[in-house]
């Protein structure tokens, strides 16, 4: 951008588009940060938060109270565009502060407007940007590098302030308005979030301790992502994605406030678990984070890391030291369950103990790794059983960026020969899913389901039931978004059953079955 103060041209959301559809269009790293860091070139002022927010496939605003059945109608598009990044901004938070009699109208008619505004390629980004099926984990990696680039810093600098900031929006207006300097003024400071460390999946404990080496093995539990901040008699309670909810766990809070420290950043878990210890079903203790209103349900707290301890910051050291800092300072109530050593037969029979007492896995921690918050590095694995279901594919919602022109997002449906949910001989909607599809099979997918295509509407392709695929998943959960109750969670492609009929598929009974045995694994 150039010219005279005030007379700059801003950035349109046509350009970030533009580069979004770039970006998925590339399957080079390098290619995508290129593209990233010219788009941030463009940012000027309060541009920045906005634009890395939409570049990243988010709201600044994280929730407006908008859902897919707001956006499934817009009117028709506008010929040229015009909108740019700031009004964008300007729009969904206006959306976003509707409330009381007559706000679901009104947001209707600021939601008309804007997409009237907007072409056919805007629409369809702001349609997936607000329902949040633009969100990508793999991209943060991709945005850091971007940042680097588009500033002229190094990347370790970036990496480092992101991970003391805990938010990539900030970083990049400090990188991209002072550089080094701007990255360098980043401090842990206690009770502002750090985006936490996560673990690459592995397919077992000898795998993952044949990369480990010496190693943590700690129970992987089925809860809720915190971090605690504790300064002196101030304690603050941070979700996975660095919200606050310390008034939503107020035992939390105050077992913080019973540990004989005087300041702390902690990581681990929130459960909810039966008397006996082992655990409720996962919604139980996801709703205590979807309410703003305490409920009789407690919480229990785990603790697995320490990173900050009365005064020392201890990011950089190994795992061994933060763990024994961790010890000396939290009680063996409140840590999680961890088996030290790389023995391969006791790793194999504490995984054992584990899915035993109710829990999902366990993580292999290497005891020389530092704490690489906001990283999936090579750390800290996981290591959980996952089933499989033969389901009939229902439909396929067209794919965006690198799989543009490819059928990608699969409707999944079990089979209801008795008429359980709906007519004899129906299927059942448990959930949809895109992951696991290579090239090569999505080509194939598209044609196949192409050719026993039902009808479509602008971005689904109903087929008939008749084509059979293997899914792999972790677990089933209750649902009341699908007709039959429940939902595969974390569903993956493993392979089509060319071999099989749709009469040959998974019934809903069964995954029901599957259901009903989680609970009674937890004891309900």
């Amino acid at each position: 951008m150039s010219g005279a103060a005030g007379m700059i041209e801003r950035m349109r959301l046509a350009e970030i588009v533009r580069t979004w559809q770039a970006v998925g269009g590339t399957p080079s790293r390098r290619a995508k940060a290129e593209l990233l860091a010219a788009a941030l070139r463009g940012l000027a002022g309060a541009e920045v938060v906005p634009g890395v927010a939409y570049l990243q496939g988010e709201l600044r605003q994280r929730q407006i109270g908008v859902g897919w059945a707001a956006v499934r109608e817009v009117p028709d598009p506008a010929s040229e565009p015009s909108v740019t990044v700031l009004e964008l901004d300007a729009a969904l938070a206006r959306i976003g502060e509707q409330s009381g009699p007559g706000s679901q109208g009104e947001r209707r008619r600021l939601l008309a407007e804007l997409f009237g505004r907007a072409t056919g390629d805007e629409q369809w980004f702001l349609q997936r940007l607000l329902v949040g099926e633009l969100r990508q984990g793999a991209l943060a990696g991709v945005m850091a590098d971007a940042v680097a680039r588009a500033a002229g810093v190094p990347l370790a600098e970036v990496r480092r302030a992101l991970l003391l900031a805990g938010d990539l929006r900030e970083v990049a207006v400090a990188a991209l308005e002072s550089g080094s300097s701007g990255l360098a003024r980043f401090r842990l400071h206690v009770g502002r979030p750090l985006a936490p460390m996560l673990a690459q999946p592995a397919s077992g404990v000898s795998a993952a301790l044949a990369r480990s080496g010496e190693a943590a093995i700690e129970e992987k539990l089925d809860g809720a992502r915190v971090q605690v901040h504790r300064d002196g008699g101030d304690v603050a309670v941070f979700t996975r994605s660095l919200d606050d909810i310390t008034a939503r766990v107020p035992e939390l809070a105050e077992a913080a406030l019973r540990l004989p420290v005087s300041s702390a950043v902690l990581d681990g878990e929130a459960i909810a678990l039966r008397p006996d210890g082992r655990p409720e079903p996962f919604q139980v203790t996801a709703s205590r984070f979807g309410s703003r209103t305490p409920t009789q349900i407690p919480l229990s707290w785990r603790v697995f890391d320490v990173l900050h301890l009365d005064g020392t910051d201890l990011l950089d050291q190994p795992g061994s030291e933060r763990f024994a800092a961790l010890a000396g300072a939290v009680p063996d109530e409140l840590r999680i369950r961890r088996l030290v050593g790389g023995d391969d037969d006791a790793a194999q029979a504490f995984l054992a103990e584990t899915l035993a007492r109710g829990h999902e896995g366990v993580v292999v921690k290497s005891l020389a790794t530092p704490y690489e918050a906001g990283r999936r590095g090579g750390g800290w694995l996981k290591v959980k059983p996952s089933h499989t279901l033969d389901l009939v594919v229902l439909a396929a919602e067209w794919g965006h960026g690198r799989r543009q022109g490819w059928l990608s997002n699969l409707h999944l449906g079990a089979a209801d020969p008795h008429g359980l949910v709906g007519e004899p001989g129906g299927f059942v909607m448990l959930g949809k899913t895109f992951k696991g599809l290579t090239d090569q099979l999505l080509t194939w997918q598209t044609e196949r389901l192409l050719a026993i295509e039902a009808h479509r509407t602008d971005w689904v392709v109903h087929v008939r039931p008749e084509l059979v695929v293997e899914i792999a998943f972790d677990g089933v959960q209750s649902s009341t978004r699908y007709p039959g109750g429940v939902a595969l969670r974390f569903a993956r492609v493993k392979r089509y059953r060319t071999d099989k009929s749709a009469g040959q598929a998974d019934t809903i009974e069964t995954v029901r079955a599957i259901h009903a045995g989680q609970q009674v694994a937890v004891g309900e």
